[in-house]
């Protein structure tokens, strides 16, 4: 963290000549606990969250772990009250870190990555039984059943953008709130947005969110039909083993994150803490397949170039990696071949390391709660292991993190490549560059 006053104003300004954009409030919830005391001390400590599912039965399902958030009072089946919920609390934390917008009154815009929002299982059920059909129901049977005025409060919970609409009246953000859902790079896009608006003058602050309560039957089953989920349910702290040779796919988490971003000069000015800069954004569509990544890795190796490159630095810079690191056989083998094309030999050198090992793959949170341990790592000058890392895949040459290790760390590269090839990449740093 720095408080140090700058020299000039060229020290407000980054090496592109933008507006330089620093994080002033950090806000998180995830399985490991809520807030960011609970969760560094977990992480650092190489606790797992994820744990038998108990919100649902999981009878005759394949998987049936996750690190599900379970100490927050709210409906457990419905992914829009939990995603909401939890962005409520990150943002809540974040904000009242960064001494802005207090009151509900936040001098900015919210930029906020949400899982797709339709419909589940026991609402469904709900209304099928509401069309009064013994046999077939028609989709004529449903509307029917729908227009009854039974059912008017699902209207809003089911929308794609309430969950911004209900943040942004309660933190009073400006403006309309930016709701966006690019797989599983989300919560690195919102921060994104948030960052290339400040850039742009459009604003001086900005409230960047990324939150995902999508843990449900329905998911589980439709993710391990795309064969992407571990099936190793015992130990269930055991399953998620990124970089290595036994892994066999991710396990699903939730949770939020939310970051404060500032324009430089105005945070200064009005006195507040620097908890560090996003330094540089990257990002690159890929349109092979709906969830392969593209065998050559080019889309990924772009964006961490991209991120590089707007951030105006090299490779030799970053000090470590906040890996996208989900368990599945391919995504891990893509990102480690992916990395090496950019850092060359230094690769097996470079510490890096996958907080999903831990608390599970927390979907559209997931690059916004990896931007905040990231940012958690720069303050404390300490790596979060990878655990499960007992049998290294030997066609992956990396420095895996396997205990938590202390390090001068000044700039951090955070990785999110998503299904759909929609791939993010942060660098966030100590200093400016």
């Amino acid at each position: 963290m720095t408080n140090s006053s700058p020299r000039d104003s060229r020290s407000f300004r980054d090496s592109h000549g933008r507006p330089l954009v620093a994080v002033t409030g950090l806000g998180i919830v995830t399985s490991l606990g809520q807030g960011q005391a609970d969760n560094w001390a977990a992480l650092t400590a190489g606790r797992s969250g994820i744990h038998s599912i108990a919100r649902f039965s999981t009878d005759g399902l394949r998987t049936r772990i996750a690190g599900t958030v379970d100490f927050l009072d709210t409906d457990p089946l419905v992914a829009p009250a939990l995603s909401q919920r939890f962005a409520e609390e990150a943002a809540e934390e974040a904000i009242t870190q960064s001494g802005i917008g207090a009151k509900g009154d936040f001098p900015g815009a919210l930029f906020i990555a949400v899982p797709p929002v339709e419909m589940e299982w026991p609402q469904r059920q709900s209304l099928a039984q509401a069309s009064g059909q013994n046999g077939d129901i028609t989709y004529s049977d449903l509307q029917r059943a729908a227009s009854s005025g039974r059912f008017d409060a699902w209207h809003d919970l089911f929308i794609f953008a309430t969950v911004a609409d209900n943040i942004a009246d309660r933190f009073g953000t400006k403006g309309s709130p930016i709701s966006l859902s690019t797989a599983c790079s989300s919560g690195a896009t919102a921060i994104q947005l948030g960052v290339e608006a400040i850039r742009r003058g459009e604003m001086q602050a900005a409230l960047c969110i990324g939150t995902d309560g999508s843990v449900n039957p329905e998911s589980l089953i439709r993710f391990s039909l795309l064969s992407a989920l571990s099936t190793q349910n015992d130990p269930p702290e055991g399953a998620s083993k990124p970089f290595s040779k036994n892994r066999d796919g991710f396990v699903m988490g939730e949770g939020a994150a939310a970051l404060v971003l500032e324009n430089a000069e105005s945070a200064r000015a009005r006195g507040a803490t620097i908890l560090g800069y996003v330094l540089g954004c990257g990002e690159k569509g890929d349109g092979f397949h709906r969830t392969r990544s593209s065998p050559d890795g080019a889309p990924g190796i772009a964006a961490i170039r991209a991120a590089l490159d707007d951030a105006g630095t090299e490779p030799d810079s970053i000090d470590t990696i906040n890996a996208h690191g989900t368990s599945t056989p391919e995504n891990d083998k893509m990102e480690a071949l992916g990395c090496a094309a950019v850092f060359g030999e230094r690769i097996r050198t470079l510490p890096i390391s996958s907080n999903k090992s831990m608390i599970g793959h927390t979907l559209t949170a997931a690059g916004a709660i990896e931007a905040v341990i990231s940012l958690l790592t720069i303050a404390h000058g300490r790596i979060p292991p990878t655990i499960n890392y007992a049998v290294p895949d030997p066609a992956l040459s990396l420095d895996v993190v396997t205990t938590a290790r202390d390090a001068r760390v000044s700039r951090v590269l955070s990785n999110s490549f998503g299904f759909g090839g929609q791939n993010t990449c942060l660098v966030l740093g100590d200093e400016p560059v």
